[in-house]
């Protein structure tokens, strides 16, 4: 039976697309093979009349898969809007058990699995439901990529709170530097304060990668950023049993 971990964010930008890259390629580092997923992807570019989902590009260049696009992302929009609202505009009526067909078909292929969210825990993605509830119907623990600046704290909070709530179980927290910022005192003290509230793991701040592409450099620049907590993450990989 396939594992897997589901990356959600406190927000839209947090980095969630550079982090889930940075995880598969340290699983990838220990070698295993890792399968990935973004269910939905807004804001895609048209690209000879087909949507292109970047951040699914990136995924798979990362852990060096092949799928489909129609499993890796079965929900395309072109419209940079939340789920919800970007089905209306284009017509386009989600549904969870076309995700979860999907899922499973990679369950079936990987041994472990990591599947990208989508804005925040609550971003809506029908009128009934939101990524809250897509995480409970994958069964899946989640890590938390939050802002490691000023202000994430109460994001942070809000967001392991909510998944308390729902009985998902948390793997830890990831604070990430997704903007060329000065780090300061919020930065230093954010890791340890949150550690002591929510008595979870807390990996970071992963510092901002400038110049980042995908290419060789670009793996030694992710490996590079993710090296000091390189061993706490690799830890956590086997605390979810990958097999």
């Amino acid at each position: 039976m396939a594992q897997g971990l589901f990356i959600t964010g406190t927000d839209t930008g947090v980095g969630k697309t550079v982090v889930t890259a940075g995880l598969a390629i340290l699983i990838r580092s220990q070698c295993h093979a890792v399968g990935v997923m973004k269910p939905i992807q807004t804001g895609c570019r048209m690209v000879r009349g087909r949507l292109f989902a970047d951040d699914t590009k990136i995924l798979q260049w990362a852990a060096k898969t092949t799928d489909r696009i129609d499993l890796v992302t079965p929900y395309r929009f072109h419209s940079p809007l939340t789920p919800l609202v970007a089905g209306r505009i284009e017509q386009k009526r989600i549904s969870f058990p076309k995700i979860l067909w999907a899922y499973h078909r990679l369950t079936q292929r990987y041994p472990f699995i990591l599947v990208e969210g989508i804005g925040g825990i609550l971003a809506p993605i029908t009128k009934t439901d939101r990524v809250l509830e897509l995480i409970q119907q994958l069964n899946l623990p989640v890590l938390i990529v939050a802002r490691s600046g000023l202000g994430t704290l109460n994001h942070t909070l809000l967001t392991v709170h909510l998944a308390r709530q729902a009985r998902i179980p948390i793997a830890g927290i990831l604070l990430n530097t997704s903007q060329p910022i000065k780090q300061g005192l919020a930065e230093k003290t954010n890791p340890g304060i949150l550690a002591e509230l929510t008595e979870l793991p807390v990996f970071g701040p992963i510092p901002y990668i400038e110049e980042l592409q995908f290419n060789k450099n670009g793996v030694k620049k992710i490996v590079e950023a993710f090296r000091p907590w390189q061993a706490e993450l690799l830890e956590l990989q086997k605390n979810l049993k990958i097999r």
